[in-house]
């Protein structure tokens, strides 16, 4: 199977979860894409859902789609599905690629049963181990928020360069590539990268201990859970 017949194999396993009058958090990226257009087919043949979309993109593909929308407004999701960037073998995650890192992590700790879809090629054995780490920083003076980064052991570009990218709520985010000899999966660097003025939010998803729906090369779709 090719990465995209995995990513689709994930999906459509994963929107079979979904059952009737579920609140439901859309996750972001190419992979939640999928899950989006097979929950919609769902929608038009009868299950009656609301999603939560976590991403303008996910919003204006699940609206075109007919999948009818609310905000996150303090209740609680039945299910969220979304993708990732990196899977290691504890089901930490690295997410962000897409920009939308803080809202999809609002909508996570939101859920009741949190699902991640992926091809069997984001599983590593340590996070960090092909990705960049996103971090969400303010814009007001994110150089310096950067070389407090630096400070701490991380090494960090701005996103888009001379073209910022901006995330849907309207910051900046920083890639870091290098984090000298921490281990990424330790709850401590989340909680140290978090602490430091500017920072919004990062991509590390570190204990939320999700479900993890891989489409393999073989076609075979496994769920690795508790």
């Amino acid at each position: 199977m090719t990465q995209d017949q995995q990513k689709l194999a994930a999906a459509t396993y994963a929107v079979r979860l979904v059952t009737d009058g579920m609140l439901v958090g859309l996750g972001s990226g190419s992979t939640a894409a999928l899950m989006i257009q097979a929950l919609a087919e769902r929608v038009r043949d009868g299950l009656r859902i609301t999603g939560v979309p976590t991403s303008r993109p996910s919003a204006a593909l699940a609206k075109d789609l007919g999948i009818p929308l609310t905000e996150l407004d303090g209740r609680r999701l039945d299910l969220t599905i979304d993708g990732a960037d990196e899977v290691d073998p504890e089901r930490n995650l690295i997410k962000g690629g897409g920009g939308a890192l803080l809202d999809e992590k609002l909508v996570a700790l939101a859920s009741e049963r949190y699902v991640i879809i992926v091809d069997s090629g984001k599983l590593v054995d340590r996070l960090g181990q092909r990705n960049a780490v996103p971090i969400e920083t303010v814009r007001f003076g994110w150089q310096t928020t950067r070389d407090r980064l630096a400070a701490g052991g991380f090494e960090c570009r701005l996103r888009g360069g001379d073209h910022p990218f901006v995330s849907s709520d309207g910051n900046y985010i920083l890639d870091c590539f290098s984090w000298g000899e921490r281990r990424l999966a330790d709850p401590d660097v989340g909680v140290s990268i978090k602490s430091m003025s500017g920072v919004i939010e990062h991509g590390l998803f570190i204990g939320f201990n999700p479900e993890i729906v891989v489409g393999k090369a073989n076609g075979v779709v496994d769920s690795l859970k508790d």
